[in-house]
């Protein structure tokens, strides 16, 4: 499991973006976010750059932490 913190984040709404943010990006399954922890777990199926995660999560309103 791979561990990130992703700013901005306050209801769940930001929740199920994030989620759906790196549901999209291809390598990464098994996505949670913890709202209260500003957190997101996920496995790499591939290595993924963290510049694509960064974009992906730029393009929901948040940002890698």
């Amino acid at each position: 499991m791979t561990t990130i913190k992703v700013t901005g984040m306050s209801c769940q709404h930001c929740v199920n973006a994030v989620t759906k943010a790196l549901n999209g990006i291809e390598g990464i399954q098994d996505v949670q976010v913890f709202l209260d922890k500003g957190e997101a777990q996920f496995t790499e199926a591939k290595p993924v750059s963290r510049d694509v995660i960064r974009e992906a999560l730029q393009k929901a309103g948040h940002d890698l932490g």
